[in-house]
């Protein structure tokens, strides 16, 4: 197994047995998580690799907030703590986790029925309302821009499987924390990518793709371009990637939300959104929209969001979308394709979210 974590000085910081088998969990980009099993039970042993999220000081403060969500009776999965009393183990310079394994599985919105959407958005409300109570209330003031390279780790994974693009990427470099995404940034962007595209050798169905969805990008964007959203709404702690490779399902009910490494203090509403476009876009890139209200319903009522905050929201991270070139960037700048079967519903969604703006707007508001 190739970077193998060290077993042995690790489950002796746990004192949780010797190991019997350990595997490699195959969902994650950034990180890296194992399947463990050892004489004393069954683990997730995560291994912290992110540069961006690996601080252990950072990894510390997502421990706790997970065991105070937990105290308040919110599906998740705490750490366990090592003999020093501590829940991260550095060994060898690298930060290493191990929680209690949790059984279950995946669920993307077209697995849901209407009445789990609806749980779902009560769920994220649930989140947002029990991280207001258990975190600090400094730095609530404003938001941080989203990583203009485009992706978490979960925007990477989740959505090609029902999802598109995630749990929030920005597209154009420069981009301004009070406005989102420059017009101007992303239509260089735009001509650097195309010209990528006509240089690449053996010219392939996704060139034409590309190429075919940059023109069509460009030219909404030149019509929408005087819709640059304001500043973000209300702030607050959010988990940061929720999406359906962040939350196990068991018997139908969510049973953990895991993968708290973008915890961090964002408008609190464009998270429900960028969730809902995750867990509810179908294949061909629209929205499930029956689907967007009655989450969008349930998420209003327990988070304390009104419609107006919701809408702005949605305008936001529309925007976003419009400019978000994450998907191509990693094809053609890093040579990095485990994105590209994301990028088909991924790029249709930001024209038909465009055409239906209002019906969209009317379905997480309304």
């Amino acid at each position: 197994m190739s970077h193998a974590p060290p077993l042995g000085a690790l489950l002796r910081q746990y004192a949780a047995g010797s190991a019997l088998t350990c595997d490699p969990v195959e969902q994650g980009l950034l990180n890296r998580g194992y399947r463990l099993r050892t004489t004393r039970g069954r683990y997730f042993l995560k291994h912290h690799f992110d540069p961006e999220t690996a601080d252990p000081a950072a990894i510390a403060r997502q421990h706790r907030a997970t065991q105070r969500l937990a105290d308040l009776g919110v599906p998740v999965a705490p750490p366990l703590t090592g003999t020093d009393g501590r829940t991260v183990a550095v060994i060898g310079g690298h930060a290493y986790a191990l929680h209690p394994w949790i059984d279950g599985r995946h669920r993307h919105g077209g697995q849901l029925t209407t009445r789990q959407c609806a749980r779902l958005g009560a769920l994220l409300g649930v989140v947002h309302a029990s991280l207001e109570r258990v975190m600090p209330t400094q730095g609530r003031t404003s938001a941080r821009p989203t990583d203009a390279t485009g992706a978490t780790e979960g925007s990477a994974r989740a959505e090609g499987s029902a999802r598109a693009g995630a749990g929030g990427s920005a597209a154009a470099e420069g981009v301004d924390p009070a406005r989102g995404a420059d017009p101007a940034d992303t239509f260089a962007l735009i001509d650097r990518l195309l010209a990528r595209v006509r240089r690449h050798r053996p010219h392939d169905a996704f060139d034409e793709l590309a190429r075919h969805r940059l023109l069509e990008r460009r030219a909404l964007l030149e019509r929408h371009a005087d819709r640059r959203p304001p500043q973000g709404g209300s702030v607050g702690w959010v988990h940061g990637d929720f999406h359906p490779f962040n939350l196990l399902y068991r018997d139908g009910e969510p049973a953990a939300i895991v993968d708290w490494d973008r915890l961090g203090v964002h408008p609190r509403a464009e998270e429900a959104v960028r969730a809902a476009v995750i867990f509810f876009v179908r294949p061909v890139g629209a929205l499930d929209l029956a689907k967007v209200r009655a989450y969008a319903r349930a998420y209003r009522r327990t988070a304390g969001a009104g419609p107006a905050e919701l809408a702005a929201a949605v305008h936001r991270v529309w925007w976003e979308r419009l400019n978000d070139f994450w998907m191509l960037r990693w094809h053609y700048e890093r040579g990095d394709t485990r994105a590209d079967p994301q990028f088909p519903a991924a790029s249709a969604l930001a024209v038909w979210w465009t055409r239906e703006y209002d019906t969209v707007c009317e379905a997480f508001a309304g």
